[in-house]
């Protein structure tokens, strides 16, 4: 973990490991649009999951079980729960890219900007639309203090249910960035930052079976690996890569693909069937083979800038769509085919994102990146 740090090459690309040492300020590189594909891929196939897969319903949206509807396309996209794990790895990748030369203050404001607009937005817009459309039924009943506490984005340890269930991945991201901000305030360093990945690798393998819900809020086993492998991904994009990122990435795909066989009982019941491990490792890995890929600059060729604005559409497109998705397909089911109906929804969220993103995010973001930076406490 201490070995010297290779430098950047002229042209942007970090150079083969050579045990130099890295420039300062690294060259600044051109934008990875391949990230903005895979988000959007992540995005749309956990849509494709809830809307033809997922099965625990009572009532049921479509009004009979959802493997009979899709008898074939759901064996594909139930395996779309995965799409959860692809956001944590680019989360990994992207936070230690976007943190990197930031003051703590800097990264703190750069994620409330980011994770709260259009996240508030979504439980207003997710209550009104699903108590209107007569769907109160999904899953627990929504009620005033439910909506208050999730404004919080703390209901997890509160023992508060998500407004919407996609909600319970944002806690794992807020833990994330409350760990890295400590990386962050020491000042990122290829050593300190090797260092936050294994130590927190080993703590979840350590704490797994404990029971203690503390430390695993903390150590986030079955999350960790996705976070620490784009972490350790994101350097050797940085800096190339070296036996030990290697390996350190190596040990998060492995523990990954653990958690990954630890969840198929689980995710076999909520979509009515039963789900192949080696189906799911194959997605696992290509994930981390095509961010890898990104990483040693294989993927530069993509340079479409329209990814940009479609990447900026996942987080609202994800916030939105299964409640009041499923409100809407109860009530349609019987009147529109299944496939125009889910094209057609697919369709509906994509522009209710770009309407977010653009008339709540972007404003609102800039509102509070100007309020928080003259705020006292944060100076």
């Amino acid at each position: 973990m201490g070995t010297a740090m290779p430098a950047a090459a002229p042209t942007g690309r970090p150079l083969p490991f050579t045990g130099a040492a890295p420039k300062a300020s690294p060259v600044r590189r051109p934008r990875l649009h391949v990230l903005d594909g895979l988000r959007l891929i992540a995005a749309l196939y956990v849509v494709a999951y809830h809307y033809t897969a997922f099965a625990e319903h009572d009532p049921r949206p479509w009004g009979k079980p959802v493997h009979e509807v899709f008898p074939a396309f759901g064996r594909f996209s139930a395996y779309g729960y995965l799409g959860v794990q692809l956001f944590f790895l680019i989360s990994g990748f992207v936070i230690c890219m976007t943190a990197w030369g930031r003051t703590p203050k800097e990264f703190l404001i750069s994620r409330v900007t980011r994770l709260f607009p259009a996240y508030w937005f979504a439980i207003a817009a997710t209550s009104i639309a699903v108590l209107l459309l007569g769907g109160h039924w999904l899953r627990f009943g929504r009620s005033i203090d439910q909506a208050l506490t999730n404004l919080t984005m703390l209901q997890d340890p509160l023992g508060v249910s998500d407004v919407d269930g996609v909600y319970w991945t944002l806690w794992c991201e807020l833990v994330f960035y409350l760990l890295f901000l400590a990386v962050v305030a020491k000042g990122l360093t290829y050593k300190r930052v090797v260092s936050f990945c294994g130590l927190w690798l080993i703590a979840g393998v350590v704490t797994a079976n404990s029971g203690d819900g503390v430390l695993n809020t903390i150590t986030m086993p079955t999350q960790a690996p996705y976070f620490a492998g784009g972490v350790a991904i994101y350097l050797i994009y940085r800096y190339g890569p070296d036996l030990t990122l290697v390996g350190l990435t190596g040990l998060s795909w492995l523990l990954a693909l653990h958690q990954t066989a630890g969840q198929m009982s689980a995710v076999s019941g909520h979509v009515g069937h039963r789900l192949h491990w080696e189906y799911a490792a194959g997605f696992v890995t290509a994930c981390y083979a095509v961010l890898i890929a990104a990483a040693l600059g294989r993927l530069d060729w993509v340079r479409w800038g329209g990814l940009t604005t479609l990447g900026a559409l996942t987080y609202p497109l994800y916030l939105l769509h299964e409640d009041i998705g499923w409100a809407v397909i109860l009530h349609l089911h019987g009147a529109v085919p299944p496939w125009p109906l889910i094209g057609g929804l697919t369709a509906l969220f994509l522009c209710a994102a770009w309407l977010v993103h653009r008339f709540v995010e972007r404003p609102m973001s800039r509102y509070l990146k100007r309020e928080l930076g003259r705020a006292r406490v944060l100076a």
